[in-house]
């Protein structure tokens, strides 16, 4: 008998969906963040905000995990108590305009969840689809209203659109499923409309970089609504739109005699942006006011104890002071254009980081590529020599690489390349990834702009907290951490070691999978390899959602021929 796909869908968003979706949409951001940056000329063309959106819900998924009260400990999670948690958590880490932004829409969505189980809806805790619809409109009310000069063209259009969409299927009976489809459907031609709306955007030819993210959000929510565990590697919403062929070349450098000469782009030169605490309403209204006199792109958002401050200035000092005198600044952070920008702009030097990848498979090799990493990738999963890693290591055109072996037997050629490339001037740190899992995961977090020791810091500390296995067939009888094994027989590996023994691909990974779960995780990640089929890593997906676990699954067709998968837990 087959079951209707209508029958998996949610029909209400509960806490353990809306965790489902949050994790699903930090997914999102750290696949396509590299393709945000490279659109993103609007306010300023400092190529961040994908990197901003990732990096402000990664960290706020994080403090949210380990902030006290977000739940009641004697019923479990609720959605009211996880989402206040979490807009609190996204206030706190905001980054950039669109951060900023993404901490006002998730804001919006957590006062409805808060109103709905307050009032009892539906006697569960969980919203349905006329719930969900004024849930999207009040984010987009909150996004507005937190900035100062709204601009049409941008994330804005885009929430307000999907916004609409929302409330008119809500009015005709829609369920949650529909509603969240309608919003999806009038976020990707709002998207698709900013190149029109804004002349810089057309100038460039690219749509509104946080309208990407924003549909990257709802796209994770249809996925999660509709009972679809794998989230992958979609093409994201603008992969089939130009991207500039320089990022910011819409205001060239100097032109006009102005600043944009040190910036790379006409107008302020930093970005201020910092916490507020100790104030109220009054004082922060007269502070929004004189950052606008001062400079744009102002935000002021948050109320009680905490706001979020954001402006674009010239004079860091006067943003600074005009906090002083609000309340009490802290968190400061003041970044200068010119620095951002050349760090895109200016070809590989001493001072930029590259990454070079090995990959066993072609699929997984494009995976490392759109993530900015050198590849070196022998096209029938052969180790790498170190040869083949100095080469790429040469060819990143850096001062500074930083190597994912991505394999124990890479290892030692890793650190061989690595000491070849000192002697000629270049540094090179290897990154500890014992697996293809773990070389995702660290990339996941890799940030151009940031230094070689930072990123070397953060990688690390993504791939050791990846646990990874494996699912091969073995090809001779040979004894094992798990008993004697005939040619033919599927082991299931666990860090490098056999821990099962069996006979069918999705069996084998299904319990290779429980054993990693052990230790809890959000995002499991399943790279198929060339020995199994689609339907293989589906019913390994499907073995996550049978056992209840708030598990969000990324599928990637990796080709690698060895190990029919690769399995990662984070």
């Amino acid at each position: 008998m087959q079951v209707s796909e209508k029958s998996s869908r949610l029909e209400l968003l509960d806490a353990r969906a809306a965790r489902r979706w949050a994790v699903a949409a930090r997914a999102a951001f750290a696949a396509h963040r590299t393709e945000i940056d490279d659109v993103n000329v609007f306010p300023v063309p400092d190529g961040d905000t994908g990197t901003n959106l990732y990096m402000t819900l990664d960290s706020a998924l994080e403090a949210a995990r380990e902030a006290p009260g977000g739940s009641d400990p004697d019923v479990g999670p609720t959605l009211a108590g996880d989402a206040a948690t979490l807009a609190r958590a996204t206030l706190l880490a905001a980054r950039g305009n669109s951060g900023v932004i993404l901490s006002q829409l998730v804001r919006g969505l957590s006062e409805v969840i808060a109103e709905a189980a307050t009032s009892g809806v539906d006697g569960a805790d969980g919203i349905d689809g006329p719930t969900l619809a004024v849930a999207v409109r009040r984010a987009s009310d909150r996004a507005y209203a937190g900035v100062a000069r709204p601009v049409e063209g941008t994330i804005l259009s885009v929430a307000s659109a999907a916004a609409s969409a929302a409330e008119l299927a809500a009015a005709t009976g829609a369920d949650l499923y529909a509603v969240a489809h309608a919003s999806l459907a009038a976020a990707r031609v709002a998207l698709a409309g900013t190149t029109a709306q804004l002349p810089i955007l057309a100038q460039a030819g690219v749509v509104d970089a946080g309208g990407m993210g924003y549909v990257l959000v709802l796209e994770a929510l249809v996925r999660v609504i509709a009972g679809e565990l794998t989230s992958g590697l979609p093409p994201g919403p603008g992969a089939t739109l130009p991207h500039p062929s320089h990022p910011g070349h819409a205001d060239h450098p100097g032109d006009d005699g102005s600043d944009a000469g040190q910036t790379g782009f006409a107008g302020p030169a930093y970005e201020v942006m910092y916490l507020l605490s100790d104030s109220h309403e009054e004082a922060v209204s007269g502070l929004r006011e004189r950052l606008d006199a001062m400079g744009d792109s102002v935000m002021v958002v948050g109320g009680g104890d905490l706001w979020n401050v954001h402006v674009h200035v010239d004079d860091v000092g006067a943003a600074i002071e005009a906090g002083i005198e609000a309340g009490r600044p802290h968190r400061i952070v003041v970044t200068h254009f010119g620095d951002q920008y050349r760090t895109r702009t200016t070809p590989a030097t001493a001072g930029a980081v590259a990454v070079v990848a090995w990959a066993a498979g072609e699929g997984l090799a494009e995976v490392f590529r759109a993530a900015g990493a050198v590849v070196v990738f022998n096209g029938s999963g052969l180790r790498a020599s170190a040869g083949q890693l100095l080469d790429a290591i040469r060819s990143a055109g850096s001062r500074r690489v930083l190597v994912l072996p991505n394999d124990t037997d890479n290892q030692l050629a890793a650190e061989a390349a690595a000491s070849a490339a000192g002697e000629s001037g270049i540094e090179v740190e290897v990154v500890p990834s014992w697996a293809a899992v773990q070389g995702i995961a660290a990339l996941a977090v890799f940030e151009p702009a940031a230094s070689a020791d930072d990123n070397l810091l953060a990688m690390s500390a993504a791939a050791a907290a990846t646990r990874y296995g494996a699912v091969t067939v073995a090809g001779k009888k040979t004894q094992t951490s798990a008993g004697w094994c005939l040619p033919g027989d599927i082991l299931g590996l666990v860090g490098g070691g056999v821990v099962t023994i069996g006979e069918d691909l999705a069996v084998v990974g299904a319990e290779v999978v429980a054993r990693l779960l052990t230790g809890g995780g959000e995002l499991l990640t399943v790279v198929r390899g060339a020995g199994a089929g689609p339907e293989v890593s589906a019913a390994v997906a499907a073995s996550v959602r049978g056992g209840g676990r708030d598990v969000e699954v990324g599928i990637i067709n990796g080709g690698q021929p060895t190990y029919a998968l690769l399995l990662g837990v984070e």
